[in-house]
């Protein structure tokens, strides 16, 4: 016989699954959304249009409508409707990706919150010149040695592609992903090497990111031969003015001698006795039209590579016939000015792993590519990484056309 204890613990529980059911049952059916559709919103009022290069930015007043959720702007691009949308906290909106400077229509809507929008209100924009062809306008490529030199300017630091094409065995231009440059920074530059001195025929477009295209222009490029300079050649050619070396080590021809380290290296007196620039003078036996010069600084005693006597900033000078009183005069030709950066930036006495591994690779210097032959080569430093003029080399190599 059941016991009315046992009897009212069953009943609590009926009644609680009943309850359980009922609620479910209100979830899993309709509900209408919260904030329900009086029909279609207001539009967007008193529309003023700011063109710029391949955009517009579209200013406008809001309706006091507070059902609403956005604003969107609907226009062709490069053949396909695209669209952009703006809070309805803002009061503007930028459509982009125009290619050329004719006048576009666009159409804006707002939309509320059961995404059902306003009648459209039309626009006209009439963007100035795209990016894309300020950037091709502005394309250089020249002859360099091994390869070539290409640059040009991205003022708006727009998202561009500069398209390099070559003809493949079909005889049918494609495009070189290796060659060509993604960039959105203003200055773009793009260097290859490693190339014959063969004439390379080349196609060139720039793209942006809605895939539109440029015209296509077409140049020629001849890499110069460039090979390095035997160093066996090299000697020490002091002048006056040349800064004294140090007593026990650290001569001139240890910076071609293929070993590292103290006392088989270059360097100058010490760090901390002038802020002066010091100068040395290396012979490289023959003369050559330079096209880079390669540094391996000087791990100090600290250990650091960016330290003390190590090269900051410098300058490259060359001769064929220096004045012997050692004047940089007019018997000179200024190569370059340098600076060996450190590859991290860390700030002080820090160095990271990329930044010992970079020092231990060495780095290259490019040689101003009119500058004439020489056989005479002067590094002057301007501040080494202790603030002061003296200098270190562990290793140096030159390369160009000895021809």
């Amino acid at each position: 016989m059941m016991t009315m204890k046992k009897f009212n613990l069953i009943y609590a529980g009926a009644i609680a699954l009943i309850f359980l059911l009922y609620s479910c049952s209100e979830e899993l059916g309709y509900r209408e959304p919260s904030g329900a559709s009086q029909g279609a919103p207001l539009p967007i009022k008193e529309a003023t249009v700011k063109n710029y290069n391949g955009k517009a930015t579209i200013h406008y007043e809001v309706p006091a409508d507070p059902t609403l959720l956005y604003v969107k702007a609907v226009y062709m691009v490069a053949g396909r409707e695209v669209d952009v949308k703006a809070s309805y906290y803002v009061d503007s909106l930028v459509v982009e990706g125009f290619a050329d400077e004719n006048e576009h229509e666009v159409k804006l809507f707002t939309v509320n919150r059961q995404e059902v929008a306003s009648e459209p209100v039309t626009v006209i924009v009439k963007p100035l010149e795209a990016p894309i062809w300020q950037v091709l306008e502005s394309i250089e490529i020249r002859n360099a040695f091994g390869g070539y030199k290409l640059s040009a300017v991205n003022k708006t630091k727009s998202s561009v592609g500069v398209l390099i094409l070559e003809k493949n065995v079909q005889k049918e231009w494609e495009v070189n992903n290796d060659l060509s440059v993604f960039t959105s920074t203003d200055s773009i530059f793009s260097q290859v090497a490693g190339m014959d001195t063969i004439k390379r025929e080349y196609a060139i477009t720039v793209r942006d990111r809605w895939g539109n295209l440029t015209d296509t222009i077409y140049r020629d490029v001849t890499p110069i031969y460039e090979t390095e300079i035997e160093r066996s050649r090299f000697s020490s050619y002091p002048l006056p003015g040349d800064a004294p070396m140090v007593s026990n080590g650290g001569v001139v021809h240890g910076m071609w001698d293929n070993r590292y380290g103290w006392p088989v290296m270059f360097t100058t007196l010490d760090a901390n006795i002038s802020k002066n620039p010091s100068v040395v003078t290396v012979d490289m036996g023959k003369e050559a039209k330079v096209s880079k010069v390669w540094i391996r600084p000087f791990q100090e005693i600290s250990g650091l590579f960016f330290d003390y006597t190590t090269l900051r900033f410098f300058e490259l000078w060359g001769s064929t016939s220096p004045n012997p009183n050692g004047e940089l005069d007019a018997t000179w030709t200024k190569l370059g000015s340098y600076e060996m950066k450190k590859p991290s930036g860390s700030p002080g006495l820090t160095e990271t792993p990329s930044d010992v591994e970079a020092a231990k690779n060495g780095f290259f210097f490019e040689a101003n590519l009119d500058a004439p032959k020489i056989r005479f080569l002067r590094i002057k430093c301007l501040k080494n990484w202790s603030g002061f003029g003296s200098q270190s080399v562990d290793e140096l190599r030159v390369f160009g056309d000895p021809r």
